[in-house]
């Protein structure tokens, strides 16, 4: 007995892409569904197989000012509107399906606007079915005598493949027919459904070759739509409650251990014929989201997707059972897709979910455009971006087939009539795109390492013991009949009369007994010499399986001898005759060169005497350069000296005039200070007494520099100014009132010495403010000094108000800003009218007095010493 495979499906090693892999380009086919009515106008004509022309119909024209041309489109083959369905799948199914055998992954879909024959290319219709049903009818008829029994194989729910021995497939197949609500399949019975009986071929049309016939296969179909984005199993088998209707449950994508995507919980069921398996695909296929619309009467409101999975593995080395060894199962699928058409909803005029589903189909659609413009960008001009498959789940589904697992195929639907001439275009550019799209070519699977023909030697050597049984009289299956048994039976001894009449008979069951025991013991003798028989013939078997290995291995050895020999003989004359061919050109270009380097040489002599004569010319030009730049600098040095002689005569001339309009200013100053001596004497006690209690006054810089230019300059002083009366009368500092102050006054401030100083009354002067001087005042103040544009320092009081924070705290909010600042009678004013004629007595008077500012400002005066 046969253990069972425990674990999953291991990883198959990563075959790693060469940047040098084939690759071929993804197949696009062209198929023209005929029109709907004779007289309706065609905006399509076949020119070729391979070629149509798309041209604007009249009214289109006449619209757009004829602006669209005709238009041609190529593709790999175009089907025209007599195709019939078995053309389309010798064309472009029957090579997936081979390939499927092959352990070659595929898809196929069919794209096109709504209502171009997308699902009739796809499934068929009454009488003529599609390529699906072709599909699985080949399939069956190239795998079907060599299909594994059911439950062999088992599918689990990490996208694995699960090997089961005769012993647990036989109780899966007697649980599965025991219960009685559990749905016989289509290969119990006479007929398929008349339903679909139509759609499917009734003799075995088309077959593969090339099947390998030392494995078992078993197929597994599943079904599901993508319907607003969403993944929906069209074969789950959900329980209807007609109170409480349940909508079905979405599935998600996931990544197998191999990177391989795929949909995680959906149905798979194990079909073993092609009437079973459509019956599946329709039982899904009623449960799709149809709708009908202004351009299509059944219009399909979903993707749908439907997955043929081959498993195969191959048998162990007697050609009985399939090998217990998972990591020589392999697994090949093919999808079939009908993507559902793309619509302009002022056509389809949808409305409410209608509207939504025809959203969804179109966004998805155009997700597959921009997955394949990447991919197209990628290979074209060696970019690396990344490809958007996540976007949509339909490109994310199928991303691996993109990425090199499987060769991709195109059906591009499209519809003669004028209305969707538009539309058509759209279709025909993106079909012209993918065409440009390459995919990588799928690897070979690798070849088992047991010897071939075991199915073929293990069914010869039954018909051979069926012969020998039957010449020696006994029927082949003589091991269950019943006559063979009643034979065996009566060479055994007879039994005695075992009928007890008398109950003190001790004579009748001894000789039962006994005779039973001799039956036992010939039992047994028989049972031994049939062991010992059928080990002989194991051995037997055994020895000539390993002696017609060994024979096909030396054979097999000698013919790749052979083959070698043949190949060396074959390189070594082509590599003789390209010797030839090799010393031939040789000698030719032998000769070509001599004649060459003669030439070469006569051009040498001819480019020395040229070189010659340039080298003399570039001398005397360099002693040329060498003059013009000596003569160059010398002229550069003068009229430096020149430049530096008229600079320094400026800077003097500057300098004289500026020490004179400082004298100047410095004899203003004086006067104006003599005659606010005079004119404050009344105040002068006053004054006196406060500055003598104020600290000394540091020296200005500013005046200092002046004192130094009034050393320099002449005697002769101006005539002082008239002297003006000063009005005493001044407005008061808004900081005087009721109110508690806080005086600010940093130990910075400088103190300027003017007669007119703030007063402010209950007020607490601070160096610096605290919390407890803020508690006790409602009014805050700070003085602020910075120098003027004038050069004068002017003092600035910012003023604000105190109150209480919600911590517990003080802040203040500043509200006024007041300016105390002095000016010089004397000084020239910075600010001059424009547009009016200023003469020097009216420049002199501006000088002397400047204007009032709206700010407050205290008039005073700075202390100055003599030179």
């Amino acid at each position: 007995m046969y253990r069972t495979g425990k674990g999953r499906t291991p990883r198959r090693p990563c075959i790693k892409k060469t940047p040098h892999a084939e690759k071929d380009p993804v197949g696009v086919y062209c198929r023209v569904r005929p029109l709907g009515a004779e007289n309706e106008e065609c905006c399509i004509e076949m020119i070729s197989n391979s070629t149509i022309q798309l041209h604007a119909p009249d009214g289109l024209k006449a619209n757009r000012n004829g602006e669209y041309k005709e238009m041609q489109y190529s593709f790999k083959k175009v089907f025209g509107v007599n195709t019939t369905q078995i053309e389309l799948f010798e064309e472009v199914a029957k090579p997936l399906v081979e390939d499927l055998i092959q352990c070659k992954n595929g898809l196929l879909f069919t794209y096109g606007v709504s209502g171009s024959g997308k699902t009739f290319t796809m499934t068929g219709s009454p009488g003529e079915g599609g390529l699906l049903p072709y599909s699985l009818d080949m399939l069956f008829n190239s795998i079907g005598p060599f299909q594994a029994k059911r439950f062999v194989f088992k599918t689990d729910d990490k996208n694995g493949i699960d090997i089961q021995n005769d012993v647990d497939a036989l109780l899966e197949r007697q649980k599965r027919d025991s219960q009685p609500l559990m749905p016989k399949t289509i290969s119990s019975r006479q007929k398929p459904d008349p339903e679909f009986a139509d759609m499917i071929s009734p003799q075995g049309t088309c077959k593969a070759e090339n099947v390998d016939e030392d494995c078992c296969y078993s197929i597994f179909v599943s079904y599901v739509e993508v319907y607003n984005n969403y993944i929906y199993d069209l074969l789950e088998d959900a329980p209807f409650d007609p109170f409480r209707p349940k909508a079905p449950q979405s599935k998600i994508l996931r990544e197998d251990q191999n990177h391989t995507m795929y949909i995680a919980g959906c149905t798979e069921v194990e079909v073993k014929s092609t009437e079973e398996a459509f019956e599946v695909f329709w039982k899904g296929q009623k449960k799709r989201r149809i709708a009908n619309t202004q351009l299509n009467r059944e219009s399909s409101r979903s993707h749908s997707v439907f997955t043929l999975k081959l498993v195969q593995a191959p048998l162990d080395a007697d050609g009985d059972h399939v090998l217990q060894d998972k990591n020589q199962v392999t697994v090949s699928q093919l999808c079939l897709v009908d993507l559902a058409g793309s619509e302009r909803t002022s056509r389809s005029r949808a409305e409410g979910s209608r509207l939504r589903e025809a959203g969804n189909i179109n966004q998805s659609l155009m997700t597959l455009r921009t997955c394949m413009e990447v991919l197209r960008e990628n290979q074209m001009f060696g970019t690396n971006k990344m490809v958007p498959y996540r976007d949509s789940k339909v490109t994310h589904l199928f991303k691996n087939y993109f990425d090199g697992e499987g060769k991709v195929k195109m059906i591009v639907c499209v519809n003669p009539k004028a209305d969707d001439y538009e539309e058509t275009m759209l279709v025909m550019r993106f079909a012209e795109m993918t065409q440009e799209v390459e995919v990588a070519r799928p690897v070979d699977r690798p070849i088992c390492g047991l010897a071939a023909g075991r199915r073929q030697r293990n069914q010869a050597f039954r018909d051979e013991l069926s012969r020998r049984l039957a010449d020696q009289g006994a029927p082949s299956n003589a091991v269950y009949d019943p006559a063979l048994l009643n034979q065996l039976i009566e060479n055994f001894p007879p039994l005695p009369p075992c009928d007890l009449v008398d109950p003190g008979d001790d004579q009748t069951l001894p000789r039962l007994v006994e005779v039973l025991e001799k039956r036992h013991h010939i039992r047994q003798l028989m049972t031994e010499q049939f062991n010992k028989t059928a080990n002989m013939l194991n051995s037997m078997l055994q020895q000539f399986d390993g002696q017609f290995g060994g024979n096909q291995n030396l054979i097999q050895d000698q013919q790749s001898k052979l083959s070698e020999k043949e190949k060396v003989i074959f390189n070594q004359r082509a590599e003789i005759e390209r010797l030839q061919k090799t010393s031939k050109t040789l000698e030719y270009k032998i000769d070509i060169l001599q004649k060459t380097t003669n030439m070469y040489e006569d051009d040498k002599r001819i480019l020395k005497r040229e070189l010659e004569t340039h080298s003399q010319k570039l001398q005397e030009e360099l002693f040329q350069r060498k003059r013009i730049e000596q003569h160059m600098q010398g002229l550069v040095s003068d009229t430096k000296y020149k430049w530096e002689k008229e600079c320094e005569r400026r800077v003097n001339a500057k300098q004289l005039e500026m020490q004179n309009k400082l004298w100047v200013r410095d004899e203003k100053l004086k006067q104006l200070k003599a005659i606010v001596t005079e004119t404050s004497s009344s105040s002068s006690t006053t004054t006196t007494t406060s500055s003598k209690e104020r600290p000394e006054k540091p020296e200005r810089p500013s005046r200092d520099k002046d004192r130094n230019y009034g050393q320099k300059r002449s005697s002769s002083p101006s005539p002082p100014p008239a002297a003006r009366e000063i009005n005493p009368v001044h407005r008061r500092s808004h900081s005087a009132g009721g109110e508690k102050w806080v005086d600010h006054k940093p130990a910075s401030i400088i103190d300027l010495g003017t007669v007119m100083q703030p007063i402010i009354p209950n007020a607490i002067q601070v160096s610096s403010p605290s919390e407890k001087a803020l508690s006790k005042c409602h009014k805050y103040v700070l003085r602020h000094q910075e120098l003027a544009s004038d050069g004068e320092i002017a003092t600035k009081l910012i003023k604000g108000n105190v109150f209480k924070t919600r911590s517990g705290g003080k802040a203040v909010e500043f509200t006024d800003v007041e300016t105390l600042r002095q000016e010089d009678p004397t000084a020239s004013s910075r600010k001059r009218r424009s547009g009016s004629a200023e003469t020097p007595n009216n420049i002199a008077d501006q000088e002397n007095w400047a204007p009032a500012e709206s700010a407050s400002m205290a008039l005073g005066y700075q202390k100055r010493r003599r030179p």
